[in-house]
């Protein structure tokens, strides 16, 4: 009898204490769940090639909208020909034209035309690159075809040569109308990749139950489609912009871009073809501008597609 009270004694589990679960908002910080922009924050903001590209891109920028701040020798109206490719001196650091005007304050001022461009024209195509593929891509049927076979069409065609044709026989040049036939030619780039990225977000389960919910199709597509899909978007929108002022200076460099009398890094290059024997540097400084602007958005944009790549974020 004892022995039998013994084992059973001996086998006795006593019962689990209840665990009390958190509430959901007291949980640390570090355990609840991360947005997509909050892990490609955290990937960029480890790399100092983030860092670097961000800060050469906020003095152009800043150059660019307040050029009085860095040069106070106008470009043009203290020209004289007595300073005819002449060299540095003291409050001209960088020497003198052909014509004897300042090479510093004609690259700070050039600064302001040619980064409009590939603002505006970077602005134009992805505000109608993001509607027409979202439309597209959301809607399907013949609105799809039609937009995929327009976009075949300019696909074809070459943004710079394209810009060629149709910048001869403009009456005005400005860098309004330059950013403008740039965006006509390269707009279906943008839509493409929107029209991918929204084909597969249509099909998440997010998608269907507001479906189901009776939400109007325009709304999801605004509301939740397009917040989704938009990443791809601005990675290429950001390389694009770089690649947008390398062609505002080919279009100058070749005449008929913006006039001679408008300040750009692409006509000083134009201009200093002339004295590349006798003075080369002056064709060497506002090269450097444009290639180190170009390089600052292209290292940016690297940056942020591998911040935004799920693949990329999985390997880390």
């Amino acid at each position: 009898m004892q022995n039998r009270n013994y084992r059973s004694q001996e086998h006795y589990v006593a019962p689990l204490e209840e665990t009390p679960i958190a509430p959901i908002d007291r949980l640390d910080d570090s355990e609840k769940a991360r947005s997509t922009w909050a892990d490609a924050w955290d990937a960029m903001r480890r790399r100092p090639s983030f860092w670097i590209s961000s800060a050469l891109i906020v003095l152009i920028l800043v150059v660019a909208a307040f050029p009085g701040l860095f040069a106070q020798v106008s470009p043009n109206l203290n020209c004289q020909l007595a300073n005819s490719n002449g060299g540095p001196e003291a409050g001209h650091p960088l020497g003198f034209t052909r014509q004897g005007c300042d090479v510093y304050s004609r690259i700070i001022f050039g600064a302001q035309a040619s980064v409009m461009v590939g603002v505006l024209a970077t602005l134009l195509v992805t505000i109608s690159g993001v509607i027409i593929g979202a439309l597209a891509g959301y809607y399907g049927g013949f609105l799809d075809t039609f937009v995929s076979r327009v976009g075949d069409i300019f696909f074809a065609i070459p943004t710079v040569l394209g810009a060629i044709v149709l910048m001869s026989v403009l009456p005005e040049r400005t860098p309004v109308t330059v950013a403008l036939v740039l965006s006509i030619f390269a707009w279906p780039q943008i839509a493409r990749i929107m029209r991918g990225a929204v084909l597969s977000a249509r099909q998440s389960d997010y998608v269907m139950a507001s479906t189901a919910l009776g939400v109007s199709k325009f709304r999801i597509l605004v509301r939740h489609v397009v917040p989704n899909s938009i990443a791809p978007v601005i990675v290429v929108a950001t390389i694009s912009l770089g690649t947008f002022i390398v062609a505002e200076a080919t279009l100058s460099f070749l005449g008929i871009g913006l006039p001679p009398n408008v300040m750009s890094w692409g006509n000083d290059i134009a201009q200093a073809q002339t004295s590349i024997r006798t003075n080369p540097q002056i064709l060497l400084y506002p090269s450097a501008a444009l290639s180190i602007t170009v390089l600052s958005f292209l290292m940016l944009g690297d940056v942020v597609r591998d911040a935004l790549d799920p693949a990329a974020r999985a390997r880390r």
